[in-house]
């Protein structure tokens, strides 16, 4: 007799919504991902690395719906001169995009890639799977066997503009899958930009494969949208004097989660990964980082910072793994949270794993609420209380932002973080 859906396991549930893209080259990849899917399950709340953050309505069948809202504040990074590339509900949007052609980078769809020759063959689902162990990151397994479009990016020189992925929710349930595979040459250097709230729920992954002395910057923006369901993941492989930034900015969402997994195989390699957040009422923010040396002389650093009120919900997990021969190894790590009241929490669990003995490593994380003799002096000089508590937050949350390492883009992100906290006062 068959299984009844009750009787079947939660991930198998989660398996029979969704359809394999038959899209020739990948097929293997895809059909290699699912058998880990089955193997690994899909994360409960009892996984260690689970265990702050529910994962249920990130792997039950069907989408929660997410209402639609309007939101007369530009979008970001509309200002910029940039590529961009549009996905609306998971779905790759022709006419609102731009034309892929530009000097210095070669981008094509991944629902369109079907040369058995290509570039991406060598790639697509490699690093995701190189990055399930030590730690099980099944959602990530999901997203590969079943995303149904991305982009495919190789960076052949130093393009002239940012490339920005977009993306747009139209519809209330939408349960979009995207995965990107990005290759940057030896010396070549990109910046990507990324922003917008996907789908209801929304599940994404991004391999990115640094070459030797190439540079890689990220800037990503999640909010607009109170009601999304989220986990990403960045799987980042970096050659000798290679350069990895990395910087995400969330405000809203119900259910956020971020994962970065970064492996420095190079010497002379960097890799920063950061994050501000600001969430309010019913927000879960989730940032799960697994940095490894394995080279010498490489430095990393984990800047997270978070803003929490009305019962809001931080988590930052944050690894750094030493290999025995990555000697002169530099690594940092820091996550701080500002609870604006009692009702908000702030969970952390930093991680140093070291096998060799040169090296310097250092890692810490607080939490607590304004500074009250900082207020007092703001206010003492004029200020009112919410302009006050707004000013110290954003001085709060200036080590993370001001690791972007463009001008115009830090200035963008504080100036939504300062017209979030306007929004939220009170």
């Amino acid at each position: 007799m068959a299984e009844t859906a009750l009787q079947q396991s939660p991930t198998q549930t989660r398996i029979d919504t969704l359809q394999m893209p038959q899209t020739g080259w990948p097929d293997s990849a895809r059909k290699e991902a699912l058998s880990r899917v089955h193997s690994m399950g899909l994360p409960k709340r009892r996984d260690e690395y689970w265990k702050y953050t529910r994962p249920d309505t990130l792997v039950q069948g069907e989408a929660l719906p997410a209402s639609l809202f309007d939101n007369d504040e530009a979008p970001i990074f509309d200002g910029m001169d940039r590529l961009q590339i549009v996905f609306v509900d998971g779905v790759f949007d022709a006419e609102a995009s731009d034309d892929l052609a530009l000097e210095g980078v070669i981008i094509e769809r991944l629902a369109e890639a079907e040369t058995d020759i290509h570039w991406a063959r060598d790639l697509y689902g490699v690093l995701e799977t190189k990055g399930q162990d030590p730690v099980a990151r099944p959602l990530a397994a999901l997203n590969t066997a079943f995303a149904t479009d991305g982009v495919l990016i190789h960076v052949t020189g130093t393009p002239s503009k940012p490339i920005n992925l977009t993306y747009h929710h139209r519809s209330e349930t939408s349960d979009a899958i995207l995965h990107h595979v990005i290759r940057v040459d030896p010396g070549s250097e990109v910046t990507i930009l990324e922003n917008g709230p996907a789908a209801a729920r929304f599940n994404k992954c991004m391999e990115v494969d640094i070459a030797d002395g190439a540079t890689f910057q990220h800037v990503r923006a999640q909010g607009r949208d109170h009601e999304r369901r989220a986990v990403t993941h960045i799987f980042a492989r970096l050659g000798s004097e290679s350069t990895f930034k990395s910087f995400t900015l969330t405000a809203n969402g119900v259910l956020t989660r971020n994962e970065c997994v970064i492996e420095l195989t190079g010497d002379d390699a960097v890799a920063h990964v950061a994050g501000a957040c600001v969430g309010d009422g019913d927000f879960h923010h989730d940032d799960t980082v697994f940095v490894t040396h394995d080279a010498v002389g490489c430095e990393s650093r984990q800047v997270f910072k978070k803003v929490l009120r009305n019962g809001a919900t931080g988590v930052f997990q944050g690894k750094i793994l030493v290999k025995k021969d990555a000697q002169k190894t530099d690594g940092y790590q820091i996550s701080q949270s500002l609870l604006l009241d009692d009702d908000s929490q702030f969970l952390a669990k930093p991680e140093l794993e070291i096998y060799a003995d040169d090296v310097i490593c250092s890692h810490g994380s607080t939490s607590g609420a304004i500074d009250e003799d900082a207020l007092f002096y703001l206010r003492s000089r004029g200020l009112p209380a919410d302009a006050a508590t707004d000013l110290l937050t954003l001085a709060f949350l200036a080590e993370a932002v001001e690791e972007i390492e463009n001008e115009d883009l830090r200035e963008e992100i504080n100036g939504r973080l300062a017209a979030w906290l306007e929004r939220h006062r009170g």
